[in-house]
């Protein structure tokens, strides 16, 4: 099917065009901040949230002490403590009220979004601004979608966790080997 095969081509050329043009500054920053983290905290609401909660996964394969923010058994933050809110528009009025309790628990924050000129970036401790087209998004910077709503950074959301966690593996002197073990072995 020709349309099959425009389509995909078309969403992998999207992808590498995020990928080019996100900030390895902002990147690296992260990376380190998460790598020096006490305990990590993660919030994400929708499709971004199912990309957050994989991240969060992940993180603890690489043996990070990870919660969920809205389960039950998640405790108290503190100093030390690091909160990753998934906020692709900047406007998620839940996940804003969460950084600013977060705020003043002394956690640090980093919010990782598709438009880091709204409200909750600017009051974070760090941004990590994705440049993929993101539903409701307004920075002009982000690589435009032929894809619906905000199917670009929500995917890209997946590959960029994926590869944050390759580049985390030896920064925490893990191996696949360590994270397998880590693994629930219940199933």
């Amino acid at each position: 099917m020709k349309e099959y095969e425009d389509l995909y081509h078309q969403i992998l050329r999207e992808h590498e065009s995020v990928f080019a043009a996100q900030d390895q500054t902002q990147l690296e920053a992260a990376l380190a901040e998460i790598a020096a983290a006490g305990r990590i905290f993660v919030i994400g609401a929708g499709r971004e949230g199912i990309a957050a909660r994989s991240f969060a996964m992940r993180l603890m394969h690489l043996g990070k002490e990870v919660h969920w923010l809205w389960d039950d058994t998640t405790p108290g933050m503190t100093t030390g403590d690091l909160l990753i809110a998934v906020n692709g528009s900047g406007c998620i009025g839940h996940i804003d009220y969460l950084l600013d309790q977060a705020g003043k628990t002394g956690a640090r924050r980093l919010v990782i979004t598709g438009a880091p000129a709204e409200r909750t970036p600017s009051e974070a401790e760090m941004s990590l601004f994705v440049p993929a087209m993101v539903y409701k998004g307004t920075d002009p910077r982000t690589i435009p979608s032929k894809q619906p709503m905000g199917n670009l950074f929500e995917q890209h959301l997946f590959l960029l966790f994926d590869l944050m966690v390759m580049l985390l593996v030896d920064r925490l002197h893990e191996t696949p080997q360590t994270m397998e073990a880590r693994h629930r072995n219940i199933e």
